[in-house]
């Protein structure tokens, strides 16, 4: 090495790769020498024995001339013969040594053999050691990158930790500030309905008290009237005749001259007034002339004219006249009709309970006349662009509103077959849409999480309201418009107010509300198998309708009011049709039939029709 590295002299770094190779050659002899440190002491013993063994051959090896006949042995020398056997033979002595020799030259050129076989083991060892070394290298290499990489992770986690703690602080604060902020939410919405209820009081005292001054000035005015009418009654008449002569002749003329009282001063102060009245006497009724028209008006017509209001502009607004005096329970089916391709999903009477529709998820909805018992097609109506969820009649029973999956209602005029107007404007599946007490206005209910408020005239979206669940059903009064949605709530808006006015929470998803005639009890049904009459006057439940065997079947499964109120209709998903008695709560009757979606019950009180999922139109007497 010393050698080697001469040359070299002081900088020797090209002489690395020398010394490195030199100190592999000494690794190289100590491993070899021990690998044969036992082998060549122990071949060298054999190559001993081996010569020893041929010399000792050779001794005993006896020459041509010593070999002499054997004599002839009698009896008495056999015992002595088997004394001299006892020594072997020297022939016998050779054959044996020469085994002997074969067989340790065997043993040894096996050794040798070895000997080759584990040099060249050796040699692929050295190679495996060699290609070992450099994979170990290499892995070294590829640690010493890891644990580069790993303490720069380390490093990022120490930075993000720090960056959690900090955003979690923020986090908290944040935190802090919401729970504060919806207490003073809370607050404010209570303090707002605390002054709403103020407002409402005040405007009722208010309300009350106009009427009392009214009310007293009309006693007022109708004493004064009578007064009057009593010191007319008091005065005399006079008549006086005045005869009159001619030039031609004598004619007599009679003149009758009648005195009255004058007009009371107050009836001329009333003469510019809207309201002008007669003479009446004081137990006369308040019912003026004036009003007497515009009720026979509203008789005639079946509506009336709502003027300004604080709501906004004046609509035409239609009342239904109640024709039911008592509705008849349904017994037997009375006529079972194919009616749709698939699913029926919706069905609604008209105000005139003659006419019927039907909507299901093959986007058509089928007009139905109801004569004699039997339902007979009038119309199919075409332009849904999805499954029909829901439809509705117009008060007066020209329009047909239907809601649809593909985020939008549409709007039919009942004789055309094509859509009139398309009501766009919600994100998702529209689920219901009905018509306020006018032919202009509408609302839909989505499940995107909204209600709208719509001007049929222009068809555009007047108000939308946000709610933190997707509406199922959608009822409407006078002003206010009642949402049952999916968190187990049903909800209250005016149309005057621009946030929820009430919430009634139920136990189960409410699939659908029906409103009564007289617009003073809701009926809701749920998806925990209960149907309940809510009074609209307490804004409590006042009834909760359950049966052995009923169960609502689906999201959209419909119940329905009687059209005098006095029974609860819906439909199970076994197909039977439950009907209970709002007086008495207990189940009146149940009938059985196909699957049953939804049901609707005709204003006169005389059919019940009910669909299902079979497509089928099932009448109902």
């Amino acid at each position: 090495s010393a050698a080697m590295a001469g040359p070299c002299g002081a900088g020797a770094p090209a002489a690395r790769w020398k010394r490195h190779i030199v100190r592999q050659l000494r690794q190289r002899d100590r491993t070899q020498k021990a690998l044969f440190l036992e082998l060549v002491p122990a071949y060298n013993r054999l190559l001993e024995k081996a010569e020893l063994l041929a010399r000792f051959s050779d001794k005993l090896q006896p020459e041509p001339n010593d070999v002499t006949p054997v004599p002839h042995q009698g009896p008495w020398e056999e015992e002595s013969q088997s004394n001299s056997d006892q020594v072997p033979s020297p022939d016998i002595l050779r054959v044996k040594w020469q085994e002997e020799k074969e067989g340790l030259r065997l043993v040894c050129g096996e050794m040798a053999y070895q000997v080759v076989e584990k040099t060249a083991a050796l040699g692929a060892l050295e190679s495996e050691l060699e290609e070992r070394q450099g994979r170990l290298a290499a892995l070294e290499a590829q640690v010493a990158q890891l644990q580069e990489e790993r303490a720069q992770h380390v490093r990022q986690v120490d930075v993000r930790r720090a960056r959690n703690v900090a955003q979690r602080a923020a986090y908290e604060a944040l935190r802090l500030q919401a729970r504060l902020r919806e207490a003073a939410l809370r607050r404010l919405e209570e303090e707002a309905r605390d002054l709403l209820e103020r407002l409402v009081q005040r405007k009722a005292r208010a309300a009350a008290e106009r009427n009392l001054r009214n009310e007293r000035r009309e006693r007022a005015k109708q004493a004064l009237v009578s007064q009057e009418l009593k010191k007319a009654a008091k005065r005399t008449v006079s008549i006086s005749e005045n005869p009159d002569t001619s030039d031609n002749g004598t004619r007599e003329k009679a003149e009758m001259t009648l005195t009255l009282p004058a007009e009371p001063e107050f009836l001329e102060s009333e003469a510019g007034e809207k309201l002008k009245r007669p003479f009446r006497s004081a137990s006369a009724t308040s019912l003026t002339l004036s009003r007497c028209v515009d009720v026979v008006k509203g008789l005639l017509h079946f509506k009336k004219r709502r003027g300004h209001s604080i709501g906004g502009p004046s609509v035409q607004q239609y009342q239904r006249i109640p024709v039911c005096v008592a509705a008849r329970l349904p017994t037997w089916a009375q006529d079972v009709l194919d009616a749709h391709l698939s699913e029926v999903n919706a069905v609604r009477f008209g105000p005139n309970s003659s006419l019927l529709a039907t909507g299901g998820a093959d986007r058509l909805i089928h007009l139905w006349n109801v004569v004699g018992g039997r339902l007979e097609a009038n119309q199919t109506l075409e332009g849904a662009g999805s499954s029909i969820t829901s439809v509705d009649f117009d008060p007066s029973g020209s329009q047909v509103l239907a809601a649809t999956y593909s985020q939008a209602a549409q709007l039919w005029k009942v004789g055309e077959a094509l859509s009139k107007e398309t009501l766009s404007g919600h994100t998702d599946k529209v689920t219901a849409a009905k018509f306020k007490l006018t032919r202009h206005q509408a609302v839909t209910g989505s499940r995107d999480r909204t209600v709208k408020e719509w001007d049929l005239d222009r068809a555009y979206c007047s108000r939308t309201i946000n709610v933190l669940s997707y509406c199922n059903d959608v009822v409407c009064g006078d002003h206010v418009i009642i949402s049952g949605h999916n968190d187990q709530k049903i909800r209250f808006w005016d149309s005057r107010v621009p946030h929820c006015t009430q919430v009634i929470p139920v136990q189960g998803r409410v699939t659908s509300l029906s409103l009564s005639h007289d617009q003073l009890h809701l009926l809701s049904c749920s998806r925990d198998n209960t149907l309940k009459v809510i009074d609209l006057r307490v804004s409590n439940i006042r009834q909760v309708f359950r049966a052995d065997g009923f169960k609502c079947g689906s999201d959209w499964t419909k119940a329905v009011f009687s059209p005098d109120r006095s029974f609860a209709l819906a439909g199970s998903w076994d197909g039977a049709l439950y009907i209970w008695d709002v007086d008495t709560g207990k189940l009146e009757s149940s009938l059985r039939g196909p699957h049953c979606n939804a049901v609707a019950w005709c204003c006169s009180g005389n059919h019940v029709v009910s669909v299902d999922q079979a497509g089928k139109v099932v009448l109902w007497h």
